[in-house]
């Protein structure tokens, strides 16, 4: 659910928050690897660039958690809370979407559907 919630404030994010803690606080977390903390110290100057390259390297990674450290690490900077409130109450028709359909499939399956997206908060 964060994951999804994450990509539809893309632009949001990239273009208002300067990832340098936050991108540390992942690299501690084993979130993010030494060469992927070496290339997002690379973009330093262009902090969009280097939020842009943060958020699209989470997106592709396998890590289960990936988007929990993540909101964990902007939940723990008190000059990001105004994006923690703007995700908590993000409700997206899609996310709706999603969760009628994995109680549709539940209902009728009698399996809980297990997605790969993050838990939500």
């Amino acid at each position: 659910m964060l994951k999804l919630k994450f990509r539809k404030l893309h632009q949001k994010v990239v273009s208002s928050v300067n990832p340098a803690s936050v991108i540390i606080l992942l690299f501690q977390e084993d979130v993010i690897s030494a060469d992927n903390l070496a290339e997002l110290l690379s973009v330093k100057e262009d902090p969009q660039q280097q939020c842009n390259k943060l958020l699209v390297l989470l997106h592709t990674s396998e890590h289960p958690q990936a988007f929990v450290h993540l909101y964990l690490a902007i939940k723990s900077e008190p000059s990001l809370q105004w994006l923690v409130e703007g995700i908590d109450k993000f409700i997206d028709q899609s996310v709706i979407s999603l969760q009628q359909q994995e109680q549709y499939i539940s209902r009728h399956t009698g399996m809980f559907y297990n997605r790969k997206c993050e838990q939500s908060f």
